[in-house]
């Protein structure tokens, strides 16, 4: 078993988003701190979450994603996260799911220090947590943009250096994603992972 196989196996495995244009690693949407509560909230961009449904909620992907889970209180789990995305240019934390505390982000920006070839992107709702590794911390990691989410469609962008928002009656802010007229995909579009594009609104859908 190769070196690469075993950290990925000992991270749970990672996931691989068929619009994006590498791997990502996916946690159960049901566990998110924020956004299982903004599920439960009509206007939300939570509450009709597609990691909630369809194929998320197969049995072997809930399996996956739970073992990816347990998988973060490792003391080894930032090394071997470093290894298992160290062939990427392009990383997603997480496809489905979010930070779980303080010490889960801190872990994933070691990773980004570790991975100095790869763009990473973490998309969260978790502000609370953002705010207190700023605060500790200062900036992020140059190749990782953490982008704090809106909280409702039609919302405005939060307060932070680098946001997104989801648009359905209103006008895009910002940096219109392009994939609902692509096919659903990225292809060459890397917005989400350049932190000088400050906001990037996506279509409900």
């Amino acid at each position: 078993m190769s070196k690469l196989t075993r950290a990925r196996a000992a991270v749970g495995g990672l996931s691989n988003p068929s619009k994006m244009p590498g791997k990502a690693i996916g946690l159960p949407a049901a566990e998110c701190k924020t956004g299982s509560k903004l599920a439960r909230i009509a206007g939300s961009i939570c509450a009709d979450c597609y990691a909630l449904k369809g194929c998320y909620q197969f049995p072997v992907v809930q399996a996956a994603q739970y073992r990816r889970l347990a998988a973060i209180d490792s003391p080894t789990w930032a090394r071997n996260m470093a290894v298992a995305v160290s062939r990427e240019t392009w990383f997603r934390f997480h496809d489905s799911g979010d930070i779980q505390s303080l010490t889960h982000l801190e872990k994933i920006a070691d990773v980004a220090r570790m991975t100095p070839n790869t763009r990473h992107w973490l998309p969260t709702r978790e502000k609370k947590t953002v705010r207190q590794f700023m605060r500790e911390h200062g900036v992020f990691p140059a190749n990782l943009t953490v982008r704090v989410s809106a909280t409702m469609i039609d919302g405005s962008a939060p307060d932070f250096p680098n946001t997104s928002t989801v648009h359905a009656d209103k006008a895009a802010q910002g940096y219109q994603c392009p994939a609902p007229d692509q096919g659903g995909e990225c292809r060459d579009c890397r917005a989400c992972w350049n932190s000088k594009i400050q906001n990037v609104s996506y279509k409900q859908h």
